[in-house]
C-alpha cells in the first residue's frame, strides 16, 4: 500500500500597514506557536511605515545619518536578531514574514534563503522583468539594481523575518544609508515601469512561493 506524504499547508494573512515593532510581537508569537505545532507554517505581508533595521552583521557606518536626524525625518530605527546588514522599509514596499518549520521541508539554511530569492525571480517574471541573483550577494536584482532584499533568522529551523520587495517605494529614503552594506543602486517596479497594485504582486508571490515550497496554501 502507498502512503501518501502529508499534504504541507501554508497559511497567509495581510497585517496592512504596521510599525515595525509591533509587527515584531507578531512574528514573536508566530513563531512560537509554530514552533509548538499550533498552526501551520505562515507567509505574513505588512507595510511598514519608514523605518531603517540594523542585523546581526551590521555595520554602524552604513547609517549615514544620526538617529536624531532618522528621528525628524518621522523614521523609526530598531536593531534586530535577523541577518544581514541595514535596511530600509516604508511605504510602497511589500514586507514578506514566512515563518515556516523548515523540519517540514529542508534543514539547510542557504537552500532556504535561495528559495526565497527563486520565488521572487519567479513574480518578477510573471511581471515582465529578468530577476537574477548576484554571486555572494543575497537579494534579487533587476538591471544592475536591487529590487529584493532579503534578512532571515532560524531559531529551532523556524524561520522568522524575510523579504522586502520595492514596488513603488520612494527610494530616496534609501539616501540614509548604504543598502545591505553594499554601494550599489536600488530599484522598485514602478522605476522599471511596471505598473501594479499590490494586492496583484502578493497574488503572485503566494503563488510563487507555493510551488518553490511545494504548498498547497489557504487565505
Amino acid at each position: 500500500m502507498t502512503v501518501q506524504a502529508p499534504v504541507r499547508v501554508l497559511e497567509t494573512c495581510d497585517l496592512g500597514r504596521m510599525r515595525w515593532a509591533e509587527a515584531y510581537s507578531w512574528q514573536a508569537r508566530l513563531m512560537e506557536q509554530r514552533k509548538s505545532g499550533q498552526i501551520p507554517d505562515q507567509l505574513v505581508f505588512v507595510e511598514h511605515p519608514h523605518v531603517i533595521t540594523m542585523g546581526r552583521n551590521a555595520h554602524d557606518e552604513n547609517v549615514l545619518a544620526s538617529e536624531e536626524i532618522l528621528s525628524r525625518t518621522g523614521i523609526d530605527f530598531h536593531h534586530t536578531n535577523r541577518g544581514g546588514d541595514v535596511t530600509y522599509h516604508g511605504p510602497g514596499q511589500i514586507v514578506g514574514y514566512p515563518i515556516l518549520d523548515l523540519n517540514g521541508w529542508k534543514r539547510d539554511v542557504h537552500a532556504y534563503v535561495r528559495a526565497l530569492e527563486q520565488a521572487i525571480v519567479d513574480t518578477l517574471s510573471a511581471l515582465g522583468l529578468d530577476g537574477v541573483r548576484d554571486p555572494g550577494k543575497t537579494g534579487v536584482w533587476v538591471r544592475g539594481a536591487k529590487v529584493c532584499a532579503i534578512g532571515v533568522h532560524i531559531s529551532r529551523w523556524v524561520t522568522s523575518h524575510g523579504f522586502a520587495l520595492n514596488v513603488d517605494t520612494d527610494l530616496r529614503y534609501f539616501q540614509y544609508i548604504v543598502p545591505c552594506g553594499l554601494a550599489l543602486p536600488v530599484t522598485s517596479l514602478a522605476a522599471l515601469g511596471v505598473r501594479v497594485s499590490h494586492d496583484e504582486v502578493k497574488a503572485l508571490l503566494v503563488e510563487k512561493f507555493s510551488k518553490v515550497f511545494g504548498y498547497e496554501s489557504e487565505s
